[in-house]
């Protein structure tokens, strides 16, 4: 997604280490290795899957590109690991792979009958546990914070009506549970009325905004003086959160008695104005692009 903009705020030509922390695929590391000899690749990402298929995707750079399996809230602990003090660019892309979406097995998507799960790593809490485990309030919090559903009262109403007469384990059960409270689709509705509550239970299961703001927390440690970084979400909660931590860090410390940020303590520089969007022949070749929105900075001093 936004391939041709994010090579163009990180400014590969420059060297050093870049840090990919949603490697998925390894489409922009490839594109980033490919851009410059002299850049070495650090690339993570939770799902296992996502990282064997790039392992085969990057093989051909040696040594120059090393994937970890891990979190990337936790990333300032993995650059401690591989021995690297801070990255000249730092790469994070928050959206569900297509290989996720398209694999009912993982349960992603109300499009695919499958097992609840929605895990992007293992060992981690099932969509089917939060969803029948979960009380009526607790659902109606996830679906309402999470999905910005309107509806999420009567929703969560619905699903633990539905799990009384047998436990949600499958995508379609799901749908159908909340089918029960708003209908299905119809048309002149824009959604489906199912998305917005896959969504909420995948953000719930991949806790996706607390590493969200555990690695914006850490910008500061991971990226070296004049490093850059660019940041892809996909709907307004993670945006919002993107937005607002580069705009803080850009306008420094508040004097405590003048009220005013203190310039001198200015760690970032806003690149993007407003979140820059996908070209309509990017949407129409890739649908799934619609929704993105990049937002970029640098780190100030060198």
């Amino acid at each position: 997604m936004l391939l041709a903009e994010t090579l163009e705020f990180l400014q590969p030509g420059r060297g050093g280490l870049f840090l990919d922390c949603t490697v998925g695929l390894g489409g922009h590391a490839e594109a980033l290795l490919e851009a410059a000899p002299g850049l070495r690749l650090l690339g993570l990402d939770r799902d296992p899957e996502a990282l064997a298929l790039a392992a085969t995707r990057l093989a051909r750079f040696g040594d120059r590109c090393r994937l970890v399996q891990g979190r990337f809230g936790e990333a300032s602990d993995w650059l401690d690991r591989a021995g690297e003090a801070a990255a000249a660019g730092l790469l994070a892309d928050f959206g569900v792979s297509s290989m996720q979406i398209d694999r009912g097995e993982r349960g992603f998507s109300f499009r695919r009958d499958g097992p609840l799960d929605m895990r992007m790593g293992r060992g981690e809490t099932t969509a089917a546990a939060v969803v029948n485990e979960s009380s009526e309030e607790r659902l109606t919090k996830i679906f309402r914070e999470y999905g910005e559903e309107r509806r999420a009262r009567r929703i969560a109403r619905a699903v633990v009506e539905a799990r009384r007469e047998r436990p949600i384990t499958s995508t379609d059960g799901l749908r159908e549970a909340v089918y029960r409270a708003t209908g299905p689709r119809h048309a002149g509705q824009r959604i489906d009325p199912a998305t917005r509550v896959f969504q909420a239970l995948r953000i719930e299961v991949n806790q996706e905004l607390e590493e969200i703001e555990s690695l914006l927390g850490q910008v500061e440690r991971l990226l070296e003086p004049d490093g850059r970084l660019v940041m892809i979400s996909y709907h307004s909660l993670e945006d919002r959160r993107v937005k607002h931590a580069l705009r803080d860090r850009a306008r420094g410390e508040v004097d405590p008695i003048t009220g005013r940020p203190r310039m001198e303590t200015r760690v970032l520089e806003v690149l993007t104005k407003r979140p820059l969007r996908p070209s309509p022949e990017e949407v129409a070749a890739n649908p799934r692009a619609r929704s993105a929105r990049l937002r970029a900075a640098r780190r100030i001093g060198g």
